[in-house]
């Protein structure tokens, strides 16, 4: 019964149910008109082993799931633990630099009128927006605009690898790696990272682990941040070799713990979407023999 109720089936059935308005609800009533497939009903003890086999398989796929769920909250933390030790640095030990002390460039953007076709339609140049920046590289963008766009507002074009930081409101101190060439909006900072200095993605690590603090030095009642506020924070610059070792490591974790296309959050997805598919498969009947 439990898995059942699970299903597009149920839902689809006590949606005609659901009174509507500042609450929607269902009662008691309503809830009883949803009516669930018995297999073998007129023998009660096949039916039973029927519903216990399905039980046995949903249950070895939600309990597969559970593991994996668990094995990543574990991996969550040991990631945390070693970017932490790896990222400390005794007094003295390194040289500390400014973020501004480490950049070519640093790049901004603009946000083109909403709903004039002239900067959306048809376009082709990827647009990234704060809430994209989410401690990950960025491949792909959810919003594209026009030549036009760039020619006529403040949007610039702003080169791959750059560390993102997010410097408004909510998202403010989040932080990425565009991994292709793009635009953005006004309430992200781009930092190009001059490559004798530092390592992109050792800068990234590095912001990412400081995203409490930073977000902590916002001003106003939104709480943004500036590029005067980023460009001034410090980070601890080992040599490149040592920043190409702790890089190394703390991109496999990252990998197990965040790709959508290689970790761990992939292997649950896809048990995700193997334990919906036999479920709805195992508890869809046919109506009657002759629909079999």
């Amino acid at each position: 019964m439990a898995y059942f109720t699970r299903t597009r089936l149920f839902h689809d059935q006590i949606k005609k149910h659901i009174r509507t308005g500042k609450i929607s609800a269902i009662n008691s009533k309503g809830l009883g008109k949803a009516k669930i497939p018995i297999p073998s009903p007129n023998d009660i003890e096949k039916s039973l082993k029927i519903q216990e086999e399905i039980v046995r398989i949903l249950d070895t796929f939600t309990e597969l799931t559970a593991e994996l769920t668990a094995e990543l909250t574990a991996r969550k933390k040991q990631y945390s633990y070693y970017r932490e030790q790896l990222l400390t640095f005794e007094k003295g030990e390194v040289e500390w630099k400014t973020l501004g002390g480490i950049i070519i460039k640093t790049y901004s953007g603009s946000t083109p009128r909403a709903g004039d076709p002239k900067y959306y339609n048809n376009g082709t140049i990827p647009w990234l927006r704060t809430q994209e920046v989410r401690f990950s590289d960025i491949e792909e963008v959810e919003i594209r605009i026009t030549n036009f766009a760039v020619e006529n507002t403040a949007v610039k074009w702003i080169p791959a690898n750059c560390v993102i930081i997010a410097i408004s409101g909510a998202t403010a101190g989040r932080s990425a790696i565009n991994k292709i060439p793009l635009t953005t909006n006004q309430h992200c900072l781009c930092l190009e990272i001059k490559p004798q200095e530092a390592l992109y993605r050792y800068v990234f690590h590095w912001v990412s682990l400081n995203y409490e603090k930073l977000k902590g030095l916002g001003r106003g009642a939104r709480g943004d941040l500036n590029s005067s506020i980023i460009k001034k924070y410090e980070i601890p610059i080992p040599p490149l070799e040592e920043q190409e070792r702790i890089v190394d490591i703390l991109d496999k974790f990252d990998i197990l713990t965040t790709s959508i296309s290689e970790g761990l959050p992939k292997e649950i997805e896809l048990r995700r979407k193997q334990y919906e598919y036999y479920r709805d498969k195992l508890l869809t009947f046919p109506k009657n023999p002759a629909e079999a």
